[in-house]
């Protein structure tokens, strides 16, 4: 009975995520689908136990039966084990209804600071790391298939004309600046995030938090911001940025960084959804 309450939990879960909202600060929005087919298998799972319990009352079957069969399960499990079981099966369940969950701002760029291209600091599984300013989608392909991708992206946005980066592009558009700079150098861009002043006076960035598949690969994404004098921003102030791509030295990274000399800046509202995701 207990295996179908877990999973008719997570079924109830994965609707109570989507109809609020909040399965897109988790994964990619563009595998809201798998979420759908997992809540229909957890669904049809949880109705297979609830069979199976029916059907095996204890109520329905002879004394001896029901000692065979509980000697049987406790041969694979005991008590103690299914136990933990169980309890380590009901946390997502419990984070998942009981947990807040927030929009990401600049107090966690702040507390970790940030490196280039990746952080050092693992988010829990050691072959993925929180990334920084470029994303770095090279670790899902083998390197001829990630030139062609690159290739293919190239081609569409071109080597003139004013970049227009959108919630839906941000991402790949970003990627492509950092790995080709020199393609973009002196080209007009218009994009908007949100404001994070580097500690230190080590310059002022425009970002958006990302996520490439799920939140084990997310990250702040965005590009240096050259803003004109005198003028006075705090942290995770929304812009809307319109200026030429140069490619200036930073020094706290010692190396040349795609930067954006604002010419117009204007300031927004945050978006309802403050996450970009990568499109394949």
């Amino acid at each position: 009975m207990i295996r179908f309450f877990l999973l008719l939990g997570y079924s109830q879960l994965m609707m109570y995520l989507q109809l609020t909202g909040k399965l897109d600060q988790f994964i990619n929005t563009h595998y809201q689908y798998l979420a759908t087919l997992s809540m229909i298998l957890a669904l049809f799972l949880a109705l297979v136990q609830l069979y199976v319990w029916v059907k095996n009352d204890p109520k329905k079957v002879s004394h001896s039966h029901h000692e065979h069969h509980h000697h049987d399960h406790d041969h694979f499990m005991t008590g103690r084990q299914k136990f933990l079981a169980y309890c380590l099966l009901s946390l997502p369940l419990i984070v998942g209804f009981l947990f807040p969950t927030v929009s990401l701002d600049t107090t966690i760029v702040q507390a970790k600071g940030f490196q280039f291209p990746i952080s050092k600091e693992s988010v829990g599984d050691p072959e993925m790391n929180t990334q920084y300013l470029q994303p770095n989608t090279s670790i899902y392909f083998n390197k001829e298939d990630y030139q062609k991708q690159m290739a293919k992206l190239r081609k569409k946005y071109g080597s003139t004309g004013t970049v227009v980066v959108t919630d839906e592009n941000y991402l790949e558009v970003m990627e492509l600046i950092y790995n080709y700079p020199s393609e973009f150098t002196g080209r007009k861009i218009h994009y908007e995030g949100f404001i994070f002043n580097a500690p230190k006076n080590q310059g002022n960035f425009l970002f958006r938090f990302g996520i490439i598949h799920c939140v084990a690969d997310s990250g702040v994404f965005g590009l240096r911001v050259l803003l004109p004098e005198n003028t006075s921003v705090k942290n995770n102030q929304w812009f809307q940025v319109e200026g030429t791509i140069e490619l200036d030295y930073y020094e706290h990274l010692q190396r040349d960084l795609p930067t954006v000399k604002v010419a117009k800046m204007t300031s927004i509202s945050a978006p309802k959804n403050e996450y970009v995701y990568r499109s394949f």
